[in-house]
């Protein structure tokens, strides 16, 4: 019986978007990690390496022999190593908001040492844009605190509980935009709004009079149970074929209601038939006054 291949996961980006964040979270959550290593050595610690944990490498552009050649040349090479699974995360981050970042900390930037940041930060983002192309895995951090970091890599990459395939529910609201690595998404603005009632709207998805108000709209049960129907009939097939990670975004206008509350549904039918689901409510990590528990048991039996 052939062995697993070995994870091996690369992690880049421009100087300030969270690469040791990154680095030091995924080896909280179960990887092996080593940072700033040279492009030149990743070969040989891979050649034969057979490992009992994944393992994270962080590739700076400060390294001696970096070059986006070199990065590129060696990607492709261990795409090609059928004894790896191999994944590019590129930290992406707005322009404005490294130069924010590095007026807050008074660092230099690795590229422009004497100068103003900003030049550097440009001709980085301009360096690695030929990465970003091609990377697996793209996480923009223009918005993100480092919890919120955490939360996104944890929901990803996990190890800890086990094999199989992960699967993350996400609501969202399309003001925002979609959620970033969503491998499948959902519109839930059809469904009969509760922000249009006075009494609803200053509750959220996680009310059980907003479940109710929305369960009476006539194509509420089709759709959940279409839904429903649908991943527990793809997600086996993305399972076997290897994948670690799934994640599905629910959204609606504003990602209070509609959105939530099909999350939540959805969540619970897949928990209930043994998959291993995480659940994050995009814009209630926005607002404090947001509660974080779920549905209550009941409200979900009802209508699962």
């Amino acid at each position: 019986m052939n062995a697993a291949p070995q994870s091996v996961v690369l992690v880049t980006g421009p100087s300030g978007a969270g690469r040791t964040t990154t680095i030091h979270v995924l080896e909280d959550i179960g990887f092996e990690t080593i940072d700033n290593i040279p492009l030149s050595l990743v070969p040989r610690l891979l050649d034969g390496l057979v490992a009992s944990q994944p393992m994270a490498l962080g590739i700076d552009v400060r390294n001696r022999d970096f070059s986006v050649q070199a990065l590129l040349e060696l990607y492709e090479k261990l795409k090609r190593d059928p004894g790896l699974s191999l994944e590019l995360i590129y930290l992406d981050c707005a322009q404005n908001v490294l130069l924010r970042r590095y007026s807050e900390t008074r660092r230099r930037h690795p590229l422009s040492p004497d100068t103003s940041p900003s030049e550097g930060i440009k001709q980085e983002l301009a360096l690695l844009e030929p990465v970003r192309d091609v990377a697996d895995t793209l996480i923009d951090t223009t918005e993100l605190s480092p919890h919120d970091l955490r939360d996104t890599l944890q929901d990803r990459f996990d190890v800890s509980a086990g094999a199989g395939l992960a699967v993350s529910l996400h609501s969202f609201s399309y003001k925002r935009g979609l959620p970033q690595g969503a491998d499948m998404v959902f519109d839930c603005r059809f469904l009969t709004n509760p922000h249009w009632d006075p009494a609803l709207r200053h509750m959220t998805g996680l009310d059980s009079e907003v479940v109710d108000y929305i369960a009476k709209d006539g194509r509420f049960d089709e759709f959940r149970t279409r839904v429903v129907e649908m991943l527990k009939f793809l997600l086996p097939a993305y399972r076997d074929e290897g994948k670690a990670h799934f994640s599905v975004a629910f959204g609606c206008t504003g990602g209070q209601h509609r959105s939530v509350a099909v999350t939540e549904i959805v969540a619970r039918a897949l928990a209930e038939s043994g998959w291993r689901v995480s659940i994050r409510h995009r814009e209630a990590e926005r607002r404090a006054n947001w509660r974080s528990s779920t549905l209550p048991t009941e409200q979900k039996d009802a209508l699962v």
